[in-house]
């Protein structure tokens, strides 16, 4: 059995930790909150833990706090722990941006979740409309042992799963891997593209397009036209579709885009403004 302590148990992503692993005969759960949180925590029938009590019991901890507050969260708990504790981090910011405490006999694990993806063969509605991973779609999940025994990296992949679960694949990759994949594919470009697809459907209603019509023939679309790029299927965009592209590419888009969002420094510094090192 692990002793697992959850820093920020209260918090939204707190709770859907405790909420999946508090019946899981392989977990026992620490509650670590600040005096706000140990208020929520004690009103929902949870003990909390101190950070003290919580550095000699516990096996694991998870960060689930905000990325601009992980700094804070570490430099209280990790100079506490036993040696060999494996302290895990949820996504790749905090770690990439070396806010965590220099200490080399601990472990440092990263995790975080794909979300479910748009092609997928769920049937249950619940399944099929857990657009965000609440535990009913399969989900992947990638993760990094940032330093460590290797022995480590399988416990932490252990916790990963069964926090982010049902799992549909899990990857290795390295930290700087994690910070390619988010903030720059997922953030910088995925959710830039899709707000700009937002915004092209709010002007197309402006011009007076039926809301309801807009919506339809866009979410519509998408569907068809992720399937082909993501070569889902064996079509092919249109001649014209194929003309439509290359030209909106040149309006939409600067040529040196790529090198841009990608560059390992621009990276750095979209990190560096999640965590508050520099002003956004």
């Amino acid at each position: 059995m692990t002793t697992l302590a959850i820093i920020g148990a209260a918090g939204a992503m707190g709770t859907r930790i405790t909420n999946t692993l508090k019946d899981d005969p392989d977990f026992t759960l620490l509650y670590v909150e600040t005096p706000e949180g140990e208020a929520k925590l004690r009103a929902r029938g949870q003990s909390p833990t101190s950070k003290e009590g919580a550095a000699q019991q516990a096996d694991a901890f998870v960060f689930a706090v905000r990325d601009d507050l992980i700094q804070y969260a570490a430099a209280e708990i990790v100079p506490l722990v036993k040696p060999g504790t494996i302290l895990i981090a949820l996504d790749p910011a905090a770690p990439y941006a070396g806010h965590l405490p220099d200490r080399p006999d601990v472990t440092y694990f990263v995790t975080h979740p794909a979300h479910p993806p748009i092609f997928h063969d769920e049937t249950d509605p619940k399944a099929i409309n857990d657009h965000w991973g609440d535990g009913y779609a399969k989900q992947a999940i990638v993760n990094a042992l940032m330093q460590g025994p290797e022995e480590h990296y399988a416990v932490g992949e252990g916790i990963a799963r069964k926090m982010f679960g049902p799992i549909l694949r899990s990857h290795r990759i390295t930290l700087e891997q994690m910070a390619i994949l988010e903030p720059a594919l997922s953030e910088t470009v995925g959710a830039t593209c899709a707000t700009i697809i937002r915004e092209a459907m709010d002007e197309a209603i402006k011009m007076g397009v039926p809301h309801d019509a807009a919506r339809d023939f866009i979410v519509g679309h998408l569907k068809v036209e992720l399937a082909i790029v993501f070569e889902e299927i064996g079509w092919k965009f249109s001649m014209g579709a194929q003309k439509a592209i290359a030209e909106a590419k040149k309006d939409l888009f600067q040529p040196d885009w790529k090198a841009k969002v990608f560059d390992i420094e621009n990276i750095k510094i979209s990190v560096g403004k999640i965590v508050g090192d520099i002003p956004s």
